[in-house]
């Protein structure tokens, strides 16, 4: 079962146990995370998920796909290295420890 730990813009560090094929949205919807909405239902058509991905295990997600590119695009916080749609996020063993930083303002 990997653990995934959701970091606030506080500071405040939530982490939780997540499903192995469920989405980073998904989980962090079900245990209550604040900051993560999921307006969209993990659809790719809001990006009311939108988290910072950390450094460490960004490689191993592979890229975003185009529909992910544009929702990062007009996400209303900013969008940096690590951005990613948590919605697009599946999560598997392999990502065990996986830390996302939640940005201070979603859409």
């Amino acid at each position: 079962m990997p653990k995934v730990v959701y970091v606030s813009p506080d500071g405040e560090r939530h982490v939780v146990d997540a499903v192995a094929g469920e989405s980073a949205m998904a989980t962090a919807v079900r245990h209550g995370v604040p900051g993560i909405v999921g307006e969209c239902g993990g659809n790719a058509s809001c990006a009311t998920c939108h988290v910072y991905v950390r450094d460490d295990l960004l490689a191993r997600l592979g890229e975003p796909g185009d529909l992910e590119e544009d929702l990062l695009d007009l996400a209303v916080t900013e969008r940096r290295t690590g951005s990613r749609l948590s919605c697009q996020i599946e999560l598997t063993e392999e990502l065990d420890g996986l830390t996302v930083d939640i940005p201070p303002v979603q859409p």
